[in-house]
């Protein structure tokens, strides 16, 4: 078999618009599995957010949370665990504040907003990812450019309205090298699929690259495939027509 690990990114790619897996998904997931394909979630999600998912595949292979800042051997088991300088989460906070957008950090402690952000926290908490969500292009656009003006960030979205950012380094292509040292595969044994712009590094590093057809243009332009959307069992025809094909 060429592929040997199929890493999935969750929102608009596992996931259809109900934040569901739907029964195809899961039945042809289910059948990479037993032909002895490893199955990797690979999500920005924190951990607490993503485990239930794999527990419903009944997985107890890797996982990739947070874009990479953790890698699960199993998924209880902890492998690897990438943590921001608390002073860049505090200049990330301030361009929040002086530019009044919605923002969001996660830490190992929790997840933080404006409803519960708490300064003497900043020191303590173990920081994962800093993100800000607005509508208004040109606001998200001046975000991004006092963003570049730091050093040691990693720069990406989940969606079209948003950014997130990462320590440097850290992404889904970094999180997968790593699964890959834990399962003795090579990168060019993965096929990664994904739909945003947290999704193209993987995309690009891995043996076979995969676009959702509801995924960003740069996605699709920087896949090696392009298939159907989340909502029409993309993953499955994946599966189908380059997994589970014979060599």
């Amino acid at each position: 078999m060429k592929y040997k690990l199929l890493a999935l990114d969750m929102d608009g790619t596992l996931l259809n618009s109900n934040h569901e897996i739907s029964p195809k998904t899961e039945e042809w997931l289910r059948k990479a599995m037993a032909a002895g394909v490893h199955v990797c979630l690979s999500t920005g999600r924190s951990y607490d957010e993503a485990v239930s998912y794999g527990e419903q595949l009944g997985l107890d292979t890797p996982m990739i949370t947070v874009n990479g800042s953790e890698v699960w051997r199993t998924p209880h088991e902890l492998y690897h665990r990438e943590l921001f300088d608390y002073r860049l989460i505090g200049q990330m906070h301030e361009i929040a504040r002086k530019k009044d957008v919605y923002f969001w950090a996660y830490a190992v402690e929790g997840l933080y907003r404006e409803d519960n952000w708490d300064p003497s926290l900043l020191e303590r908490n173990q920081w994962l990812k800093f993100g800000y969500t607005t509508n208004d292009d040109q606001l998200r656009h001046e975000i991004n450019m006092e963003l570049q003006n730091l050093s040691g960030l990693e720069i990406t979205n989940s969606s079209p309205y948003n950014l997130e950012i990462n320590p440097e380094g850290v992404n889904k292509a970094s999180g997968a090298a790593m699964v890959c040292k834990l399962l003795g595969l090579q990168m060019s044994e993965v096929v990664a699929i994904g739909d945003s712009l947290n999704d193209l590094a993987a995309i690009q590093a891995a043996g076979l690259g995969v676009a959702m057809g509801n995924a960003q243009i740069a996605v699709k332009e920087n896949a090696d495939v392009v298939t159907a959307s989340n909502d029409d069992d993309g993953i499955a025809l994946i599966i189908r027509d380059y997994i589970l094909t014979e060599e």
